[in-house]
């Protein structure tokens, strides 16, 4: 416990903020036993502590910084002054805001941590490179609260979303030169700070999830931003173990280490990944019972074929791809809500729109957690040999169809669409005309 505290005072200034998170964090990495479960008998819908039964009708969008793919724009960097770039950022941000409000979105997932860098301003995190260009160098104004007083201004609430495990988007050298260079930087990269907590896989610089002290970190991350900010939830995506065929995680040696009394490397990851939802879900509870805590993972947990409790589909599964056993986690009751990402039509044989849906709705509903349902909204309009439905009348129909099981489903909560940028774009505009006449005010 000892060398808990010491980490958790070497992370933060002594401030009230600071003594606040490094309590969460104690109460977080100390306690060994998983709360207790919150499941409830079937069919009973209670509120979760501190939280009032939700009556709205949960409508998201995902507003993406990576690679600036939905925000800031990405012409503002190369703007010919600091002033005009931030008038640009901000000028782009409140336009989006003000067409989320004439669409009726009520919730924004914000993403504030695309890699090793913030969004805010962290005694942890250098500045992300996403705002100016360079990792480390002020932006000029704080971008999550401009997000959080523009979009509250506004009715729309704000959800801070989180990589928590990603370093880089990739291992070039330029990138290991840019992250290097932040060793004068207060505070500095994690890959300069903690090089022996750096590992690649999908071609990317990412934390192992194996190293204990890596898991207080990203959890002190959260903290500090639930501390010092008033934002209405935390998300993590579903980028836990995140590699590729030709790009493997080597945690090997870390395997030999933390790994004992473990039958299998898959397990013992899924309890790496397990220990950091637990972490996370005690640190916020602790500093704010009221923020709400969620993950938007893979939408199929298991395939029916690999267990007989997963769903009737053959994709993917979180459980055996990311190692995140995310059932057990809405069953334990370690989440507020859970956001699956179910980015097929009704017609995808491999993964039914509605076949996920149901199973996702049959899962929560012994249990204190939402559900919302990610939709594909970048898929509208596409052409795809597989999916062809979402180029029928604009998408229209398969979108109507998905918003109407939603609705109708009672362990449905909302829907979150992936992701704001396409809102903007010529194929979609059909479909956005149709969630303005369903959904706006």
């Amino acid at each position: 416990m000892e060398h808990t505290i010491a980490r958790s005072r070497s992370l933060f200034s002594v401030t009230k903020s600071g003594a606040l998170i490094a309590g969460a964090l104690l109460l977080a990495s100390c306690s060994s036993e998983p709360p207790k479960s919150l499941v409830t008998p079937a069919g009973v819908k209670q509120p979760l502590a501190g939280h009032p039964q939700q009556n709205t009708e949960m409508r998201g969008v995902w507003l993406t910084t990576v690679s600036r793919l939905d925000w800031p724009p990405i012409a503002s960097v190369n703007a010919s002054s600091s002033a005009q770039r931030i008038s640009q950022q901000q000028q782009a941000l409140r336009l989006k805001l003000d067409n989320l409000k004439s669409l009726g979105i009520n919730t924004v997932f914000f993403q504030v941590k695309p890699d090793g860098t913030a969004l805010w301003a962290s005694k942890i995190l250098p500045w992300s490179d996403m705002m100016t260009g360079k990792i480390g160098e002020y932006p000029g104004y704080d971008p999550l609260q401009f997000m959080l007083d523009e979009a509250h201004k506004r009715g729309i609430k704000v959800h801070a979303w989180f990589n928590p495990y990603r370093v880089s988007l990739n291992t070039r050298p330029s990138t290991v030169n840019e992250l290097n260079r932040t060793l004068s930087l207060d505070p500095a990269s994690v890959f300069v700070l903690h090089r022996d907590w750096i590992r690649t896989a999908s071609d990317r610089f990412v934390l192992d999830p194996g190293i204990p002290e890596a898991r207080d970190w990203i959890t002190s991350i959260v903290a500090e931003v639930v501390a010092n900010y008033p934002v209405d939830g935390v998300q993590f995506d579903d980028y836990f173990y995140a590699e590729s065929p030709g790009s493997a995680l080597n945690d090997g040696q870390t395997f030999k280490k933390y790994g004992q009394g473990f039958s299998s490397k898959a397990d013992w990851r899924r309890h790496n990944t397990q220990q950091l939802i637990e972490q996370v879900s005690r640190a916020i509870k602790q500093l704010k019972p009221g923020v709400e805590f969620g993950v938007s993972p893979a939408g199929v947990w298991r395939n029916r074929s690999q267990d007989a409790a997963g769903s009737d589909t053959r994709g993917a599964a979180a459980y055996d791809e990311a190692f995140a056993d995310t059932r057990r986690w809405v069953q334990q009751g370690l989440l507020d809500y859970i956001a699956p990402q179910v980015y097929w039509p009704f017609s995808r044989k491999a993964a039914r729109y509605d076949v996920l849906a149901k199973w996702w709705a049959d899962v929560v509903k012994p249990t204190h957690t939402r559900l919302y349902i990610g939709v594909a909204l970048y898929k509208v309009g596409e052409p795809s040999k597989n999916e062809p439905d979402w180029t029928v009348s604009g998408g229209v129909p398969e979108l109507k169809k998905q918003l109407d099981l939603n609705e109708s489903l009672p362990g449905v909560s909302g829907t979150i669409l992936f992701r704001e940028n396409y809102l903007n774009q010529p194929q979609t505009q059909d479909a956005v005309s149709y969630l303005r006449s369903r959904w706006g005010s």
